[in-house]
């Protein structure tokens, strides 16, 4: 029985392969044998079908988490091949999902002998530029790629959920006022200092847990932000935990590199783990833990914030001037409040839901920004 077509991977499917061939061309740092092999339209719409579709299954009571690579078993290292490749349909990728379902694990697709598109088996290890469709949750798809960093980081280009398709905006990163930690998200730009990419890993730590939470990221050498905090601190630290300070500064060695990746992950849960516990971490911008658990306070003298400026980077994504209410619960609002007052810091905050924001003072529009980036994370 013919099952009917997910309209949206057609409608998405001609622009995410001009994305892919774009970014191809403007990908000169690495050689042709590094990146992956590109697909085209149709392939694309395959693919994401497929994705979909088995996305509403579920095998025996549990649904499917799965991650579909778009790469020839040859354009990996180590290779898990089935003896006989199967078919690309949602049947096959449901029962095969319990097996793959792990942090790292792709399904490889290619075409078989015949012409048709197939899956070869898992890998671990893809090319820069490889297209990846990520089954994230029932009806919920992220197509995506690696970023060619060491660091594993990969760059969503869009979220499909249901009918509602969210192509990231990359020209999001050019505009006034842009924080680095979502320039880094857009996965385009880097800094030098790594600043900005500890700060997304500490986001993803964060929204992983599920719990919501709450992280500010102060001015170093400054107590300025201590008039916006309860006093005393329920966990103040001192002296200050500079475990991740130290390791974010560090330029190990080649073959130090793993051992120092690994110290840095653990680091950075560790950290965003403190999140859980109700009130806010402390951080400083040099990586420098303060305290957590922290009551946030409007500082004396000043206003309470009114109005904040939101947006989305996504292409057709508007912004919007609204209550900080609007943004959440109370996590966002005293964040807001915090960015009003002390307005040399920024604050990321995660929701339950799975609702993630940065919020920054934009000196152009005198006012909070915050800054929806949860497509970026998932």
């Amino acid at each position: 029985m013919k099952r009917e077509a997910y309209t949206a991977a057609r409608t998405v499917s001609t622009k995410l392969e001009d994305y892919f061939v774009r970014h191809r061309a403007k990908t000169g740092s690495f050689g042709q044998d590094s990146l992956a092999s590109m697909p085209d339209a149709e392939i694309i719409e395959a693919i994401i079908d497929a994705a979909f579709w088995a996305s509403l299954r579920r095998e025996e009571g549990y649904e499917p988490r799965i991650s579909l690579a778009f790469l020839a078993p040859e354009e990996t290292e180590h290779p898990l091949r089935f003896e006989r490749p199967l078919p690309l349909d949602p049947s096959a990728l449901t029962r095969v999902a319990p097996a793959v379902e792990r942090r790292g694990i792709h399904l490889g697709v290619w075409r078989d002998q015949g012409g048709d598109l197939c899956l070869w088996g898992t890998t671990k290890v893809i090319p820069v530029l490889c297209f990846v469709v990520e089954v994230a949750a029932p009806g919920l798809l992220i197509v995506k790629h690696h970023s060619g960093e060491e660091s594993g980081k990969f760059v969503n280009v869009a979220v499909l959920e249901g009918d509602q398709i969210k192509l990231v905006d990359e020209a999001a990163s050019h505009l006034p006022d842009c924080p680095g930690v979502l320039i880094s998200l857009l996965g385009h730009e880097s800094r030098p200092d790594n600043s900005a990419d500890v700060l997304v890993e500490l986001a993803v730590s964060m929204r992983e847990h599920e719990r919501g939470g709450l992280l500010l990221v102060v001015p170093a050498g400054s107590q300025s932000w201590r008039e916006s905090i309860v006093q005393p601190m329920p966990y103040a630290v001192s002296p200050a935990f500079s475990e991740l300070a130290h390791l974010s500064r560090q330029t190990p060695q080649e073959n130090n590199r793993r051992v120092w990746r690994d110290s840095l992950s653990q680091t950075i849960d560790a950290i965003a783990g403190l999140t859980a516990v109700d009130g806010a971490v402390v951080l400083t911008e040099e990586f420098d833990l303060l305290g957590f658990g922290a009551k946030i306070v409007r500082k004396k003298g000043s206003p309470q914030v009114e109005q904040v400026i939101v947006t989305e980077p996504i292409e057709g994504g508007a912004a919007r001037q609204v209550h900080p209410e609007e943004l959440g619960g109370t996590r966002h609002l005293s964040a807001a409040q915090f960015v009003h007052d002390q307005r040399d810091s920024i604050a990321l905050v995660a929701s339950q839901d799975g609702r993630f924001t940065v919020l920054d003072w934009s000196s152009c529009e005198a006012m909070v920004h915050a800054h929806r980036v949860e497509a970026l994370l998932l």
